[in-house]
Formats: C-alpha cells, sequence, structure tokens
C-alpha cells in the first residue's frame, strides 16, 4: 500500500494560458507539462479568495478564509490549526516547504522550511528557516527551484513518502 509523493508547485498570478500543459500556445513549458502528464492537472479548480495570504490560508486548512481567520494580507495566520501538512505528517510524510510563505507566522506542520520574509525581494533574499535567517545570492526563483531540489534529492528520507510545498513568486 505505497503513499504517493506529492510536489505542490504553488505559483502567484499565472493564468492557465501561462502553462502549456493547458492547450495555449502562447508559452513552452515543458517541464511543468511533463510532470502534469505524469501527475495530475488541475482542470477545474476554483478560489474562495484570490489574495495572497488568505488564498494560502484556504489552501492550507481547507476552510473560507472568515472561518481561518486570514481575512487579507494584514492578518497574521494562526499556525495552531489543523492544516494539510500537519495532516499527511501525522500519517508518516515528511512535510517541506520552499518559497513564498506571506503568513507573517511561522510555518507548523513542515519537517523542513525555508520561506521569504513577506512577499520576498526578486534577486538576493534571505530566507527564515527553523535555524535562523539564511540569505541567498541570485534570482529568487532559482532559488527556490535549487533549494526545493536540494531537500528533495540530499535532505529527505528517501524511505518515507512527502509533502513539498514549492512557492514562487509573481515574474
Amino acid at each position: 500500500d505505497e503513499r504517493p509523493n506529492i510536489l505542490w508547485i504553488f505559483c502567484d498570478v499565472p493564468a492557465t494560458q501561462a502553462i502549456s500543459a493547458y492547450g495555449s500556445g502562447l508559452n513552452e513549458t515543458p517541464n511543468i507539462d511533463r510532470i502534469a502528464e505524469e501527475g495530475m492537472l488541475f482542470r477545474k479548480c476554483y478560489v474562495t479568495n484570490s489574495i495572497c495570504a488568505p488564498s494560502r490560508a484556504v489552501v492550507l486548512t481547507g476552510k473560507y478564509s472568515h472561518v481561518n481567520g486570514q481575512r487579507t494580507n494584514n492578518d497574521t495566520f494562526d499556525g495552531s490549526q489543523v492544516t494539510v501538512p500537519k495532516l499527511l505528517r501525522k500519517g508518516g510524510y515528511q512535510t517541506a516547504i520552499v518559497g513564498k510563505w506571506h503568513l507573517k507566522s511561522p510555518p507548523t506542520g513542515f519537517d523542513h522550511y525555508e520561506v521569504l520574509a513577506g512577499q520576498g525581494q526578486y534577486y538576493n533574499p534571505f530566507f527564515i528557516t527553523a535555524e535562523g535567517n539564511e540569505k541567498h545570492v541570485g534570482y529568487t526563483t532559482d532559488i527556490i527551484t535549487d533549494q526545493t531540489l536540494k531537500w528533495l534529492k540530499e535532505d529527505r528520507d528517501p524511505e518515507k513518502p512527502f509533502l513539498m510545498m514549492c512557492q514562487h513568486k509573481a515574474p
């Protein structure tokens, strides 16, 4: 009874026309297309709150914004709530998040996290980790990708299933 690994790529702003897996000819995104073909592609997905921080809280909790308390970008997320990473972790999954968090409170329910402060910088960002802040040099999207791959290839237990939330900034 093998449990699947879950790689959750969460990006700000792109419409379906920006990703060729959805059939648009505007861009070619062969790597995302391959992941979609080998995994899962959401074709009917609706958002309950399209603002950055509230949408993340909805994804984490499965609750509407007025119930989870994250109504605006100015609110602070209540990390004591039940979240998808906490449930998967309890079920034996390794959990990690790298990238944009934007919820003001420290991430909870993750074995590993490297999150941008606030919206994050586009270049030379620092990441908040359980061990403190880490400064990186380069383009933020490349760094998020590199740190995600590092955790997937080097830092996780290959014998356990994982949830990796890779959250990119808007380009």
